[in-house]
């Protein structure tokens, strides 16, 4: 029995609103990653030269911002229940360009530390669990495709989020390009979201049957904790994300000894490059593949890519190993949600993927530390390289196991929206 209304709407259509949703995600991805996830370099480097604060206590700081966040991200399908998608978008924008301006302007260690508590409010609302809450809420058919292009913006907030942001900071100062970022952020992303964000198609809406049991979120997370079919998705790309941010973290400084520092950036920018490069081409086909077998081939390509570069010295095979990696370092983030679509009941949507997010979040907080400590324990690289190999071949073959789960119904009602939804 359908739980939704029979309202249907074209999502192949270019005229369909879903896609103007799309274009506003891709903008709020932009902001989201680049104060959120690749601005946190620039903090760490802006505040050890200007205070003379250890990296490890900046560092921390990081940490704090990705674990306190990963909490928040738990609750975003129940905020967007209770809010409406444009009052949250909007309160994650706010949030982001707030904590932009405390961070800029932090002068002790306790004021990073709000900092990055507010971060993780503004990284709630403009990151991943928002976006794929949002989407999902327009799309289904398309939602692969929509997802995927939304979160182009992720790559590109670190592609020109970050000179820029650099650039500024050499004009105005730290706390002046960080007051300037979050102005231009405010003056760009209210209008729009105000003007083109309003309540999803009436068809998405979900209505209760009579005699149909509408489970709560806390009650779907705890079915979800116990089914095989959500932990082989969740625990995979938990160690396929910690292997995969971790070794990102730690490219410039492993390459800039062998094809020295220049070179090493243009591998890193080519790795981002080609996440988005993987993004769009999948984007036309993920809806139609196996994505869980999708996903084991992507995670033995990354396996793949670092046997290379840690045993090759020949530079242009290191940057075509580079290359290999960042073609599905995009493709990672959208995996999940899509599986999660496929495999369980749509409406328990919202919740699920809040979950697996904050999961792998957790986890990959924890990689760039690893990495380093079995770097200085060891001497070298190849040892936490080739255990990030070993993490993705395990997550290869655990991603293919499905068990007998897959099926968490009745679901809760995770884009039961009110009224105002939206408004």
């Amino acid at each position: 029995m359908q739980a939704f209304s029979s309202v249907t709407v074209d999502e192949r259509s270019i005229r369909y609103e879903g896609w103007r949703i799309v274009a506003v995600c891709f903008l709020v991805a932009i902001f989201g990653w680049g104060f959120g996830f690749y601005g946190q370099t620039v903090y760490v480097a802006e505040l050890h030269r200007l205070h003379g604060w250890p990296a490890s206590l900046i560092s921390s700081g990081t940490t704090f911002f990705y674990l306190f966040g990963a909490l928040l991200i738990v609750f975003v399908s129940e905020a967007i229940r209770s809010f409406g998608p444009r009052n949250c978008l909007l309160a994650g924008t706010c949030a982001m360009a707030a904590a932009a301006v405390l961070m800029g302007r932090a002068a002790e260690p306790w004021q990073l530390y709000l900092a990055d508590a507010v971060f993780a409010f503004g990284w709630a609302g403009t990151s991943l669990g928002v976006i794929t809450n949002t989407l999902g809420l327009w799309f289904d058919t398309k939602r692969g495709m929509a997802i995927s292009l939304a979160l182009n913006g992720a790559s590109f907030g670190g592609i020109i989020g970050v000179p820029l942001l650099v650039v500024a900071i050499g004009r105005l100062g730290f706390s002046g390009a960080m007051t300037l970022a979050a102005v231009a952020m405010l003056a760009l992303m209210i209008p729009i979201i105000l003007t083109f964000v309003g309540p999803p198609p009436a068809g998405r809406v979900e209505t209760q049957w009579p005699g149909t049991e509408i489970r709560s979120a806390p009650r779907i997370r705890a079915m979800a904790l116990r089914d095989t079919a959500f932990l082989t998705v969740a625990v995979a790309f938990a160690l396929v994300l910690c292997a995969q941010v971790g070794f990102i973290v730690h490219l410039i400084t492993f390459l800039d000894p062998v094809i020295g520092r220049e070179h090493a950036a243009i591998a890193v920018a080519l790795l981002t490059a080609m996440a988005v490069v993987g993004r769009v081409l999948f984007s036309a086909v993920i809806d139609r593949l196996n994505q869980r077998l999708a996903s084991a081939l992507s995670f033995t390509s990354q396996a793949v890519a670092l046997a290379v570069v840690i045993n090759s010295r020949n530079e242009a095979l290191l940057v075509a190993a580079c290359a290999l990696f960042g073609f599905s370092v995009g493709n990672l983030i959208t995996l999940p949600s899509l599986i999660i679509q496929r495999e369980f009941d749509s409406r328990s949507f919202g919740v699920l993927i809040s979950l697996i997010t904050a999961i792998n979040q957790v986890t990959y907080a924890f990689g760039p530390g690893i990495i380093g400590l079995l770097r200085d324990a060891s001497g070298s690289y190849s040892l936490p390289f080739y255990g990030c190999i070993g993490l993705e071949l395990i997550a290869a073959m655990l991603i293919m196991v499905r068990g007998k789960g897959g099926r968490i119904t009745p679901p809760v009602a995770a884009i039961d929206l009110p009224d105002r939804a939206g408004a």
